[in-house]
């Protein structure tokens, strides 16, 4: 399997108190690449709808933020 990771942090919340391990990127496990996602340790691969559906999502909120263009 190969994998671009494309971001890796422990986020913490605004408020200080938690935090968790977030990492995703793309993935070649299966025979059609796609986003994988690993939260605490605890890891999925995207089939194509839910992926284009986060990215979409993602997009929407950077752009209600002023985040991307």
């Amino acid at each position: 399997m190969a994998t671009t990771m494309f971001f890796e942090e422990t986020v913490k919340c605004q408020g200080g108190k938690e935090e968790m391990d977030i990492e995703f990127g793309r993935s070649s496990f299966y025979d059609e690449d796609s986003i994988y996602l690993n939260v605490d340790g605890k890891s999925i691969i995207m089939d194509r709808a839910t992926a284009k559906k986060f990215v979409e999502s993602a997009a929407g909120v950077g752009h209600y933020f002023g985040f991307i263009d």
